[in-house]
This record gives structure tokens, C-alpha cells and sequence, in this order.
């Protein structure tokens, strides 16, 4: 049988990074092919040229045996392919039903967008695929992983017969995403080839069929999912074995909190609101589903949003003090939206590694501007400690991989030493490697005796890393795990309100 695609011997270069070598990827017929490897490795440039984002430097795309040169995504959808990017592409002023059905649009007779059929239509696809989202919200309003459920919907409406997949399951819960492979296996069962690319390797190795290892644009592996495992692909993909999880120091029950929420609502809730602490030397998990009150939640301990009740930082109420001076009395943040939060995606690594402490007399200038060799001998310090990858600290941060772009925000954010760091989805769209490090970062911080507050989706990580974990639903915290009880199966039915 003809191959749903081909790519031979694709290369593409960036300048002087060469992001694919020669890379050969078979696609068959109603299979889930997974596409695995290290940030940086070529896994998107691959499934960009595929999609046709990007026209290779050399190399040939078949399609159904057929050569063809996609000029633009509109001809790979044209051809029976979709895509959902690991970074949202959607239009914010636009509703979530106009953003999925765009290209594809319900109209009146009269020729234009029937809105009522399409708010039904996709109302109709998330309950049918277990996404639930207000078809009717602004994109613009939506949260990050909320925003990443948009995207998810709008390639299965589409109906794509070969379905590009870039961490499709970072914002679900396990429930969620067991059902999404439920629907995604019904549909390679009826034909559609899914091309799946995601650093959960349990995933792989309970839905995929083939995968396919890229480490520095190079195949280094290819195999049938039932007769490998996940320490192969991990050596495959990084050249060695992960080191062991990070251990937990003793408890220190008796220390007062660094960081307290007394009585703070999360939207409009006629609750008391949720409190709880975070003491020095600790990490404080925070589990739930995207959109359970997480982002207001941040936003009152941080200054970025309103805050009823008290927010209290190493003892001072800080319920009404704004951003600055929160990072002044001691308080460090990693968004989970690291382009739109977190950097300046177009300025330089070295200045998204200074940003926030740009008017200390370290760096700033006599004319109020900055000290450029104090920059970046900043810079030079934080990509050799942390183990930034770049060609150099004066390339735009764009150019950065996921996990490198990652860990320059961690870098930035953990070499203050402050006393209290809230962290949101560290390792959301990151590889193996790169989380075993950015883990170690984290449990360094507690070992080092900051109060961490981490926020992840990914309930792998808050059991590896918490001390306690508290689980939100629906704006409220309706359980409290010590870090032994915290398992996965009770997680998950919090998250859902089972023990609400």
C-alpha cells in the first residue's frame, strides 16, 4: 500500500544551524507515528517542512506517492493535512467557534458566517472529543492551555486525513487525554495517519505504533513501539541515561509561611476563597485542569491582577503592592506563557537574561540606559551555569529551542535567590533532558531554602517535585495530599471534582 507520505533526505538550514540532515520519515496509513527527541533536535522543522511552513533546502515530500511542493500551509491543508502547533496560532479577537471554523465556515444564505452553526458545530465537536471550552469566549480572554484546546478542535474539524499533532495533551488531565487517544485511535482505525510529537513517553509507548528519534537534525532511531522502551528511546534521544529523580529534604513543619493566601476568591464565587501557604525549604504543588483558577490565582499572589482577601510575602501584606515591589521584597516568577509573559521574544538572549533587574546600579548606565559589558558578562554567567544552548547570547531569543527559551527564563528568575518563586508548567513542550535539568533547578531552590509554589498540569512532575499538593476546581481548593498520598489516580479524580 502507498504511504500516506514520504519525506527523503529532507534538509533545512537557518543560517548557519542546520536543523534538518538528510532525515528519511515513512508515514503509513492509519498509524500514529510518534516523532520524539531533545528541544532543538528538528522534530518541528520536520513537521513544518511536512505542513509546509517551511520549503526544504533539499530532500523531496510525497504525498500518496505523488511529488509535491507545498508553498503554504493553505495547499498542505488543501492536500488532506492539519496541524496543531505546540505555539497557538489563533486570532484573539475572534471567538473560539470563528477561530476553529475559519477556512471552513458554516454560511446563511445570504453568503455569510452563520454564527449560531458554527458556536453549535464546535460545541458539538468538544463534547464529542472530551475538549470542553466556551465556543462563544474571546480566544483573546482564554488562558494559555485553554487557548491550546482551540487549536486541538480546529484541526479535528477539519477533518485532516494526515494530523499533525505538537503536544497535544500538555493542558489535559490524564482522564482528558486518555480519551483523546481513545478518539485519536478510532481515527487511525478509519485511515487518518497522526503524526504525534510529544516528550511523554508513556504516551508513545501506549498510543503510537512506529517512532521516530531525532537528536541534532539527525535520525538516531526508529522503532516499533511494542518492541522498545522508554530507557531506548531516552538514550536515543540524549546519548545517556536520565540521573535519578531529585530527593527531598526533611520536612520543616514548624517554619512560618514565606508566602501566604488567606481568603483570596478566584472569580466571581460567593466561596470563602482558597488559603494556604508556602514555608521556606518547600515545594507547594498546585494541580488541576487549565482554567480552574490557576491564572487568578497568579495573578493576586504576584501583582498582576486584583486580589481580594490577603496575600501576605515573608510576612508583609502585599494584597494591594503592585509587581515591582513585590520583586523587591523577594519574589520571583516563571509564567507558564513564556512568549507573551515571560521574554521579548525579539530582543536578544542576553537582555531577556537581564530583564526586571534593568535599573539596578549593576547594570544601568550613567544616561539611564544599560552597561552593555555588564550585560554580558550577566549573560555569559547564567548560559554557562544553566546550561543555555545558544550560538551566542546576542541572538533574538526566538531562535532559541522551547527548552533552551525555558531555561533561560528559569535562569533568569532562580539565579535572584529570592526567598519565595512561584513557577508555572516549567517543562510544558520540553524534552526529557531538558526536564531532568530543569527539575534539578527546581529542587536546588528548596534545597537552598526558597519557598517554591510550582503550578504544572503535568501531575508526573508535581508528585516527583511537591512536598504537599493541593488540587483547584472550579476556583476552589478541594484537596490537600501530603507528597506519599499524592497519587496519580487520587489527582486525577480531584482534578475532576470527585472530591469536591
Amino acid at each position: 500500500m502507498t504511504p500516506a507520505a514520504e519525506l527523503s533526505g529532507i534538509t533545512k538550514r537557518f543560517g548557519s544551524v542546520l536543523a534538518n540532515d538528510s532525515v528519511d520519515l515513512t508515514v503509513l496509513r492509519g498509524e500514529i507515528h510518534a516523532v520524539v527527541g531533545e528541544n532543538g533536535a528538528g522534530k518541528s522543522t520536520l513537521m513544518s517542512v511536512l505542513y509546509g511552513l517551511y520549503r526544504p533546502d533539499a530532500g523531496t515530500v510525497l504525498r500518496d506517492g505523488r511529488p509535491v511542493r507545498f508553498r503554504s500551509p493553505a495547499d498542505a491543508i488543501a492536500a488532506g493535512l492539519g496541524m496543531v502547533h505546540q505555539r497557538v496560532r489563533l486570532f484573539p479577537e475572534l471567538t473560539v467557534a470563528e477561530n476553529v471554523v475559519l477556512g471552513a465556515e458554516p454560511v446563511t444564505r445570504r453568503g455569510l458566517l452563520d454564527r449560531t452553526s458554527a458556536v453549535r458545530r464546535v460545541t458539538e465537536l468538544a463534547e464529542r472529543y472530551g475538549l470542553p471550552v466556551d465556543a462563544s469566549a474571546p480566544v483573546g480572554g482564554l488562558p494559555v492551555g485553554l487557548r491550546q484546546r482551540v487549536e486541538l478542535l480546529k484541526a479535528l474539524h477539519r477533518q485532516a486525513e494526515i494530523l499533525i499533532l505538537d503536544e497535544p495533551t500538555s493542558v489535559l488531565t490524564p482522564a482528558q487525554a486518555a480519551r483523546l487517544f481513545a478518539v485519536l485511535r478510532t481515527l487511525a482505525e478509519t485511515g487518518t495517519s497522526i503524526l504525534l510529537i510529544t516528550h511523554k513517553l508513556g504516551e508513545v509507548l501506549e498510543t503510537s505504533d512506529r517512532v521516530t528519534v531525532l537528536r541534532d537534525g539527525q535520525v538516531t532511531g526508529r522503532f516499533v513501539t511494542a518492541e522498545t522502551s522508554a530507557a531506548e528511546l531516552v538514550h536515543a534521544m540524549i546519548g545517556r541515561n536520565l540521573a535519578p529523580a531529585p530527593r527531598r529534604p526533611r520536612e520543616r513543619p514548624d517554619a512560618p509561611y514565606a508566602l501566604e493566601a488567606r481568603g483570596v476568591r478566584l472569580g466571581n464565587t460567593e466561596d470563602p476563597g482558597v488559603t494556604f501557604g508556602v514555608r521556606p525549604g518547600e515545594i507547594v504543588g498546585i494541580a488541576g485542569v487549565a482554567g480552574s483558577g490557576q491564572r487568578p490565582l497568579v495573578d493576586a499572589l504576584t501583582g498582576l491582577g486584583p486580589a481580594t482577601g490577603t496575600v501576605e510575602l515573608l510576612g508583609a501584606d502585599v494584597t494591594s503592592a503592585g509587581v515591582a515591589t513585590r520583586r523587591r521584597l523577594g519574589l520571583a516568577y516563571v509564567p507558564d506563557d513564556r512568549d507573551g509573559r515571560a521574554t521579548a521574544p525579539a530582543l536578544s538572549l542576553a537582555r531577556n537574561l537581564v530583564m526586571g533587574d534593568q535599573r539596578t546600579p549593576e547594570l544601568r548606565g550613567p544616561l539611564g540606559g544599560l552597561r552593555g559589558r555588564a550585560v554580558a558578562a550577566r549573560a555569559a554567567d547564567l548560559v554557562t551555569r544553566f546550561g543555555i544552548r545558544t550560538a551566542s547570547a546576542g541572538v533574538p531569543l526566538s531562535t532559541l529551542s522551547g527548552g533552551n527559551a525555558q531555561k533561560a527564563v528559569l535562569a533568569r528568575e532562580l539565579a535572584r535567590r529570592t526567598p519565595v518563586v512561584i513557577v508555572e508548567e516549567p517543562t510544558q513542550g520540553v524534552d526529557v533532558g531538558a526536564q531532568e535539568q530543569i527539575h534539578a533547578l527546581i529542587a536546588e531552590a528548596r534545597e537552598n531554602g526558597q519557598a517554591v509554589l510550582l503550578l504544572s498540569s503535568e501531575l508526573s512532575e508535581v508528585r516527583a517535585l511537591a512536598d504537599r499538593v493541593l488540587v483547584l476546581f472550579e476556583g476552589r481548593l478541594v484537596a490537600e495530599f501530603a507528597a506519599a498520598e499524592a497519587t496519580e489516580a487520587a489527582l486525577g479524580a480531584a482534578m475532576t471534582g470527585v472530591a469536591a
